[in-house]
């Protein structure tokens, strides 16, 4: 039975779907080779620096690919420097029918050269099948290479009357067991773990991935002045998982020394007013550190500024179906002065997750990747 590009575009898809929270700060990609209407090989990006999807296409084909189509959910690199070489330069080894892309790959290094390059060799290529669902796959990528910025997902646990923590500061737990497995997977697919420093001196966290399968995410703390203490969890275990800990120039420069000495990095971002560091700042030097996600799981204070400052690209908020009344609120005040001037938000996602309600949703003024 023929079937159209669509049909194995998809299937390039879910290939590169395998590649989920092991290829950053590369994008996830998907690529099978047809002739005769049979698949006689496909791959995926499995890991970072190890081989992209085409090439692991071409090991497992079924003899040579000369006369095949290739469908690949992303524009193949073209560019040297990389840990593994080209794509291109190994596609054009062969003699191949047609090439079908997902989308374009917005890196600048790329950015519709290897299409420009396939074309000139006289092999039809077509791009744009299934484009906005390729963007979608990798939405992180695109965001990291077109702005610098990494991707942000706000993470919260609420009872149904939006509460956090009771009002003594007690938050454990409010989420199912489920739930917190659900926020351990969240851990495994972003490259770091951010929190303030309220909330590690608080609730001592490790921020570490033991309830699900997966990397550890790097830990990063917000702590202005380095009032950390000392043996928290985040500042121990640095072979499992290293720690950033971003601080003012305000910060005692014995206590920078000291945590130096032990194997903590830290980093100095300029305040933004009233103490506080500036977060657009900070993220922008994670991003300059190859950090393409971060996972916020903060507190109230936190959570308030990364929303207030229009930071925030998806959240992932946990509604447990419980009343706890005076506590603590997971957003604090926004300036909203009427009903009108609510932060809108895209309800993306809604599923069960034990007894709990898991919603996902963007901003709505967040721009698509494109």
């Amino acid at each position: 039975m023929e079937r159209d590009d669509s049909f194995y575009m998809r299937r390039a898809l879910a290939l590169a779907r395998r590649g989920l929270g092991k290829t950053s700060p590369n994008p996830m990609v998907g690529a099978l080779f047809l002739r005769d209407g049979r698949v006689i090989g496909q791959g995926y990006h499995r890991l970072y620096g190890g081989n992209h999807a085409e090439i692991n296409a071409i090991l497992a084909a079924r003899g040579d690919v000369a006369k095949a189509t290739l469908y690949v959910t992303l524009e193949p690199c073209c560019h040297h420097g990389k840990k593994t070489p080209p794509c291109l330069d190994a596609l054009l080894k062969h003699d191949l029918e047609k090439v079908v892309i997902g989308t374009a790959d917005p890196n600048p290094q790329v950015n519709g050269r290897s299409i420009a390059a396939l074309r000139e060799r006289g092999i039809e290529t077509q791009v744009g099948v299934l484009a906005e669902e390729c963007r979608q796959l990798n939405e992180v990528y695109f965001k990291y290479i077109q702005t610098g910025m990494p991707f942000i997902t706000v993470k919260y646990a609420q009872t149904l009357d939006g509460r956090i923590a009771a009002a003594t500061g007690d938050s454990r737990w409010i989420s199912s067991a489920p739930s917190l497995k659900l926020a351990h997977r969240l851990r495994s697919l972003h490259d770091s773990v951010l929190i303030g420093t309220g909330t590690a001196l608080s609730d001592n966290p490790q921020l570490t991935v033991r309830l699900a399968k997966g990397r550890n995410p790097i830990r990063v703390v917000i702590d202005t002045s380095l009032r950390i203490a000392s043996d928290a969890h985040v500042l121990q275990d640095r072979d499992i998982a290293p720690t950033i800990v971003a601080a003012t120039d305000r910060a005692d420069q014995q206590r920078v020394d000291a945590l130096a000495r032990a194997g903590i990095k830290v980093i100095t971002v300029p305040e933004r007013g009233e103490g506080k560091i500036d977060l657009k700042c900070l993220l922008k030097k994670l991003g300059e550190m190859n950090i393409s996600s971060v996972l916020v799981e903060g507190g109230s204070a936190i959570i308030t500024s990364i929303v207030r400052q229009q930071l925030a690209d998806r959240f992932v908020v946990i509604t447990a179906p419980k009343l706890m009344g005076r506590g603590i609120e997971a957003i604090g005040d926004l300036g909203s002065l009427t009903a009108g001037d609510a932060v809108q938000l895209t309800f993306r996602k809604t599923y069960r997750s034990g007894d709990d309600l898991v919603i996902e949703a963007r901003p709505r003024s967040a721009p698509l990747t494109d």
